[in-house]
């Protein structure tokens, strides 16, 4: 049996709590990867960019596991107390944000099944900037944890103000073509799906900093996340 003194056990539990935080900005940016491809299925109207993004979709979940049995493992085995144990009970509940944003994703690509076979009813716009947005928010959500900077969830809640009003001008829009041609019902129906899934995107992203903010100061900030 091999034996290691405190020094050696210090480093190898500091090495796998940067291995879960390493996993964790992974996950992240798959998530963000699936966002991408999913709005560009859409547009696009591209079925093998549904693949793809079902492909994504499954490496999130697997990661969604394993950073829950290693962060877990690391709970039970290392008793970690004060920032140790906020930073990892952090990465558990972030990963629970990511897998959402993966369904979501998943979600979107739906709509671009349902729409293939017929042109869009104009040239989407707004729907590709806002997803452009909900974007930057997660990956700066990410960022923010890796950092381990609770600054940075001003700068996302400015983004997520933009992605608001992206949603009500998106959704004004859309109205007026279904309202002036009742062909376009079906389809402004699935467009008005696929933005508030971005607006759920955006949520998530805001959440995942307020609990950066929970894991830098162990203070609580309230966002409205509706479920």
């Amino acid at each position: 049996m091999i034996y290691m003194n405190a020094e050696e056990v210090r480093k190898s539990y500091t090495e796998k709590l940067n291995e879960l935080k390493n996993e964790v900005e992974e996950m992240g940016r798959i998530s963000t990867d699936a966002i991408s491809l999913a709005i560009d299925s859409l547009v696009e109207l591209d079925e093998e960019k549904i693949k793809k993004v079902e492909e994504l979709d499954r490496q999130i979940y697997r990661y969604d596991r394993d950073i829950e049995e290693k962060g877990l493992n690391l709970i039970a085995l290392q008793a970690p107390v004060a920032s140790d144990l906020r930073m990892i009970g952090t990465c558990l509940k972030i990963i629970t944000d990511l897998d959402r944003i993966g369904r979501y994703s998943k979600d979107i690509t739906k709509v671009t099944k349902r729409l293939t076979g017929e042109p869009h009813m104009k040239k989407l716009i707004s729907i590709p900037n806002m997803a452009e947005l909900t974007i930057e928010m997660v990956d700066l959500s990410v960022k923010a944890f890796m950092k381990e900077d609770e600054d940075m969830i001003d700068e996302i809640y400015e983004k997520e103000e933009k992605v608001d009003a992206y949603y009500d001008e998106t959704f004004r829009e859309i109205l007026t073509y279904m309202m002036e041609d009742s062909n376009n019902i079906t389809k402004g129906t699935q467009y008005v799906l696929v933005i508030r899934y971005l607006e759920r995107i955006a949520d998530h992203a805001c959440n995942i900093a307020e609990r950066v903010v929970y894991m830098e100061t162990g203070e609580r900030v309230e966002h409205e996340l509706e479920s």
